[in-house]
């Protein structure tokens, strides 16, 4: 049978011994506040730099991850190698591997303990997942050991099984603190320490002798002289009292020698904290987190300052967690300087990313400066041209065009990433922004045969369904298989909201968004999509209400102002509306369907060069973006308009005759290009171009009072009577005309009677 090998584990250090602590009256010991933890590492840091104690706060470093805690391998430490004959030559054992390096010392080369194989069993039940098992044999060891490290691994399944009240519980009751009889050498713990803190990784070095006793296996005396009791779990050190007020129950004596863990390590502090926001306990878990990052100025933090031992720093998930608390407090920009100050800390800290992100908590240029401007190369030297090409990646596509298309090439081609979803949502965000939703939809469906869900996926993929006609069957279908397969997701409800939204059944689609909205209160596009259905519904009041609402949740993003800018001028409302859209503009001015409606507004205060000029910016701005031109027939129906109003006929023509180019039945358009022609004196083109608006629109009252104004202009330009012999006189060629200014006088009594009643809207019709 193969001897099992021991893993390579980093050794962490305990927590500050008690003469290096300042003593605490009892009622200090009520208060979770993060602070004393910071003295602690203060206090071991001026200790060792001054010689005065061999210390090292391992497990109070904030730059350290809690790596050390994670068990690598299914075996602690690896079993007693059995003795070899002398008789026979090591090549004849057949049970020895003659390759395998041999790098242990006499100490290690024990026989397991009790306490020993039960962690093993621990340790192995996490593994397979067995957390029952784990936590019945884990709660065996701590009751013979009382040890820190023994309490920490504890707590970890309880978190892991959500029992977190009972987690929390044993990471704030008085543990002994952990002893240090040994010296450090060279920035490292003693070989006798990493032996026994091999036996169980943890974030504390344990070097209790009693517990060091029950770890080696053997009756061996250590250092310190007092008995060791491997076979005889029983003989430990006598519990600690338990619950809120264990502390006062100690003598005052002993409250030097004692420490809730949450005190000992930052590691246990975060855990705590963790198991406080999983019961809703907000204000128990900012005094556990404190308000503001403890260690900010403490000389051991800092982005400069790398991890120091390769993983991702605690400190980090600290704020990043305090951003989380902030949220829910309702202080979205506290929440946002929180997971600003996770990612400068470390960079490896991707959900403190994605929450800036998803959520919308900077605006575009925001965005990219501080995603730029990340300390990638002090942080993580190897990889840092990749960090920041895979975050780059996830940002929005509105500006840097350029930029984000050689961050998805070098992905594809140096990083061997072509068919990543996260990269191919990068594709797909890039797309939907340029309103190609059909190429979008292509890729969005390639990233759902990859994974079965992908969260940044979900939205633009039921969206480009949503803007394709041809695919409402199959968002129904879509969304009838999600609510089937994950009913407790939030993007599923949002798939049948938005199938209702597609069906025109405005109150189903903003009740399944508004379950969505109680689901994941983070969610932007089911706000989003709440405030339109009271658009589409004509309740312009309640739409302003909601996308108001949506606009301070998602503080960087432009879109909710920008539409509640619209809503406003729907009601008239010039003045509101110029505040909304100026305050878009300033968030994102790279928007084109921003720059459209900020011309509308030139238009309606009459300033129509300057709405010429928007209007253009807006449709070259969209050209710049590839996105379809038929998706912008509208904004060059209204720089028509714009150029009619300004006197530049010819100019209004050929915008007009370009909408018409890319839909041939835009009634609109015909109606106004029939005007041109007739403010330009072809009434008969005019007169074809009415009747062709008709045929789309017969009861726009408007194109009616300009057809009957072209047709009485066309009465009034027949020909006079003329003496018989005349060229082009006489009464039969008079007769003739009569009979058709008759016939046109038919015509446009048929048109009032057909449309008597249709209201006049005048130019305001063309600007959308």
């Amino acid at each position: 049978m193969a001897t099992p090998t021991r893993p390579n584990f980093s050794i962490p250090a305990p927590a500050s011994p008690s003469n290096l602590r300042p003593r605490h009256s009892i009622s200090s010991s009520f208060s979770l506040d993060p602070q004393q933890l910071v003295h602690s590492l203060v206090d071991a840091n001026n200790s060792a730099a001054s010689g005065h104690g061999p210390f090292h706060a391992f497990a109070l470093d904030p730059n350290r991850s809690v790596l050390p805690a994670s068990p690598l391998r299914s075996s602690p430490r690896r079993a007693r190698r059995p003795k070899e004959s002398a008789s026979r030559h090591p090549l004849a054992q057949d049970n020895t591997d003659v390759f395998q390096e041999d790098d242990e010392d006499d100490d290690d080369d024990l026989e397991w303990g009790m306490v020993d194989r039960m962690r093993l069993w621990r340790h192995d039940a996490m593994m397979q997942h067995l957390y029952d098992t784990a936590a019945f044999w884990g709660d065996k060891i701590l009751s013979w050991t009382n040890d820190p490290n023994d309490a920490f691994w504890l707590a970890q399944i309880y978190f892991l099984t959500h029992q977190y009240s009972r987690a929390e519980r044993l990471l704030t009751r008085p543990f002994p603190l952990p002893e240090n009889p040994h010296p450090a050498t060279n920035g490292h713990a003693h070989p006798l320490v990493n032996f026994t803190s091999i036996a169980h990784p943890t974030p504390f070095m344990s070097t209790n002798p009693s517990m060091a006793s029950l770890d080696k296996g053997k009756g061996k005396q250590p250092a310190s002289g007092l008995p060791m009791h491997n076979l005889d779990p029983t003989h430990t050190r006598s519990r600690l009292p338990m619950g809120p007020g264990a502390m006062i129950d100690l003598a005052a004596d002993n409250l030097e020698a004692v420490s809730k863990l949450v005190d000992m390590s930052v590691a246990c502090r975060y855990l705590a904290a963790q198991c406080q926001v999983r019961q809703g306990k907000w204000t128990d878990a900012t005094e556990m987190l404190g308000e503001a990052n403890p260690f900010r100025g403490s000389g051991k933090s800092g982005p400069q300052i790398p991890n120091m031992d390769g993983g991702i720093k605690v400190e980090a998930s600290m704020c990043h967690l305090r951003g989380l608390l902030m949220l829910k407090l309702n202080r979205a920009e506290t929440a946002k300087e929180c997971f600003m100050e996770a990612l400068t800390l470390d960079v490896k800290c991707y959900e403190a990313f994605e929450q800036l992100v998803s959520g919308e908590m900077m605006t575009t240029d925001e965005e990219w400066e501080f995603v730029q401007g990340l300390a990638y190369a002090e942080q993580t030297p190897e990889d840092a041209d990749f960090m920041r090409l895979i975050y780059t990646a996830r940002l929005r596509k509105y500006k840097h065009a350029d930029e984000h298309a050689l961050t998805r090439r070098r992905l594809t081609t140096e990083y061997n990433l072509a068919d990543n979803p996260d990269v191919l949502f990068s594709f797909a965000d890039a797309l939907y922004a340029q309103f190609r939703f059909a190429d979008c939809f292509a890729i969005t469906g390639r990233i759902l045969e990859l994974v079965s869900m992908h969260a940044a996926t979900m939205p633009l993929h039921v969206a480009c369904m949503h803007h394709l006609p041809h695919l409402n069957a199959r968002l129904f279908v879509l969304a009838h298989e999600m609510v089937e397969r994950e009913p407790e997701a939030a993007m599923s409800w949002y798939a049948v909201g938005v199938w209702y939204l597609t069906a025109k059944k405005w109150v189903e689609a903003r009740t399944y968004f508004s379950k969505t909205s109680l689901m994941d209160p983070r969610f932007a596009p089911a706000w989003i999509a709440f405030a339109h259905t009271f658009a589409l519904e004509g309740e312009h009041d309640h739409a302003v209400t909601a996308y108001s609402t949506c606009a301070r949740l998602f503080t960087g993003s432009h879109l909710p102002l920008m539409f509640v800018g619209m809503e406003h001028i729907m009601l008239s409302q010039h003045a509101l509306a110029d505040e909304a859209l100026n305050a878009a503009n300033v968030m994102c001015d790279g928007d084109p369907l921003l720059i459209n409606e900020r011309g509308v507004m030139a238009y309606n205060h009459g300033n129509y060069e300057r709405a010429v000029e928007l209007f253009k910016d807006s449709l070259e701005l969209a050209q710049v973006t590839q996105g379809s031109h038929v998706s912008w027939a509208s904004t060059y129906v209204n720089l028509g308009t714009a150029l009619h109003r300004a006197g530049r006929l010819p100019e209004a023509r050929d915008a007009y005759r370009k909408v018409l180019e890319m839909q041939p039945r835009h009634a609109t358009a015909l109606a106004f290009l029939g005007k041109i022609h007739h403010l330009m004196g072809n009434v008969d083109a005019a007169i074809v171009k009415y009747h062709e608006s008709l045929s789309i629109d017969p009861v726009n009252g408007h194109v009616v009072e300009l057809l009957n104004l072209a047709l009485e202009a066309g009465a009034d330009s027949l020909p006079p009577l003329r003496p018989l012999g005349v060229a082009g006189g006489g009464e039969e060629a008079w007769a003739a005309a009569m009979r058709k200014s008759r016939e046109r006088e038919q015509a446009v009594k048929a048109f009032k009677v057909q449309n008597e009643g249709s209201g006049w809207r005048g130019d305001a019709m063309a600007v959308e």
